[in-house]
Formats: C-alpha cells, structure tokens, sequence
C-alpha cells in the first residue's frame, strides 16, 4: 500500500478551482517529486495534504488511513510533517538548540519543562538524538554556532534536521533548493539521499529540474490544478506536453 494517497483531491477558492479532481500517490521509502509551473496548484495540493486546507472534494489517505481535513498537530503526530518555503528557524538559537527544540515539540511534555531542567533524562536522550541528526548533516561541528551565522545553504539544511527530529515517515519539502548555488544544491541532494536511506519516504515541490531529475524516482506534474503526466524521470523528461507546459525547451529534454 502506498504511504500517501491523494484520490480526487478538488480545491476551490469562491470561483477559482485551484485543484481539480488530482488523484496520485506515493510509494513507501521513494523520493517523489510534484512539479508544476507558476500557478499549477502544487502549495495548494501541499496544504490539502498537510491539513492546512480542508479538501473541497476527494480525500487524502495517510498509511491507508483517511486524514481529509484533520488538524495539522493532528497529522504531524502521525508521522507527516512539512517545511515550508522560507526557512522557519530560531535564528538567535545555536544550531544545536534549534534541533532540541524540534526534538522536544515531538516528545511528550514539550519544550519548556526541558528549558527548565524537569526532566533530565529526557534532556540527555534529546541532546543524543539532536547531536546525531546534526551528524546526518554535516552540522556536528556548528553545533555552537547561532543559526543565524549560517550560510543560506545550510540554514536550508538546518531547517529540514529540525523536521527530522520529530521522527516522520513521510516528509513534505516545499522548495528544498531554493536560492542555492549548484554546489549547495548538490550538497543538499546528498543530504536527502541520506534522509531517505533513514526510512523517511519524501514528497517534494520544486523548481529546480536539475535537483528533480536527478533525486526523484517518480514525478507528478501539475498543470492548472490537474494532472498533467506522471512517470520517471526519464518519461517525464522526453514528455512533450511537460517540455511545452513547464520545461519550455526542446534542450532541456535532450
């Protein structure tokens, strides 16, 4: 059974359909990639999924279960998390405290009864988990550092080590490569691979077709809030509906 199963999802906004009867799914332990152009209802779909949108139609199956219009607390506890566009970190937190208190909000008891030294035990095993994530990232050795002094590629990183820490399954990455040079790219591809070989399947939005093509098993592309074309990387690449809708060139697709 896939891990996630989005049958017949439609959005509308008043008179606007933003997404219209899409229906995919995603395999367990995948990189999957849902591409679009401006406008083809790739956040809106993310949202529907994440319970920031009640669907206005279809539904959404997380682990065979239906969580159409849950809580986004309500899905998060079940394993599905989602990061965002703009990097959301504590930017006056060393880099380390920025994972503790990912690694608290998913704990029993929260953030502030550690802040407070409550419950040493639970300290000590948070600190455990947040240093070995950081080693997942290549961030062990900037532990100290404040998140703000981060290059932006890293911050990116950080941003994605903090929604590790609260152990998902399915992880929903909205424009992971976002403003990165080609070396911070290639960089952050690695850090996903290794993501993935934790047992975390992966769905993400992106524009960077270079990342895309070559992270992703599959992809769905989106066009005006429906399907457009799904397959492999290969497929999608030599489509020529995808090279005409969001690609644009025919150099691209040799």
């Amino acid at each position: 059974m896939p891990i996630l199963q989005v049958e017949n999802l439609t959005m509308r906004f008043g008179g606007l359909t933003a997404v219209d009867t899409l229906s995919f799914a995603v395999e367990e332990g995948a990189i999957h990639g849902l591409i679009g152009p401006n406008g083809a209802g790739k956040t809106t779909t993310f949202n529907a999924i994440s319970g920031f949108y009640a669907p206005t139609a279809g539904r959404v199956l997380y682990q065979g279960q239906d969580i159409s219009g849950l809580r986004t607390s309500r899905i998060a506890e079940r394993g599905l998390v989602r990061t965002f566009q703009a990097t959301v970190l504590f930017h006056e937190f060393s880099v380390l405290d920025n994972v503790l208190v990912g690694c608290h909000l998913e704990a029993r008891g929260g953030f502030l009864p550690a802040l407070f030294g409550l419950n040493k035990a639970r300290e000590a095993a948070a600190r455990d988990k947040a240093e070995e994530i950081l080693a997942v990232f290549d961030l062990a050795e900037r532990r100290d550092e404040l998140a703000s002094n981060l290059p932006h590629g890293l911050q990116r990183a950080l941003g994605i080590a903090v929604a590790l820490a609260a152990d998902p399954k399915l992880l929903l990455l909205d424009e992971p490569f976002t403003g990165m040079n080609p070396e911070e790219t290639r960089h952050m591809m690695t850090l996903l691979q290794r993501v993935r070989d934790r047992g975390v399947t992966l769905l993400l939005v992106e524009h960077d077709m270079q990342a895309v093509m070559g992270l992703c098993g599959r992809i769905t592309v989106l066009s005006f809030g429906s399907l457009l074309a799904e397959g492999t990387p290969e497929v999608i690449r030599n489509d020529p509906r995808v090279i005409e809708a969001y690609l644009g060139t025919a150099d691209y697709a040799a």
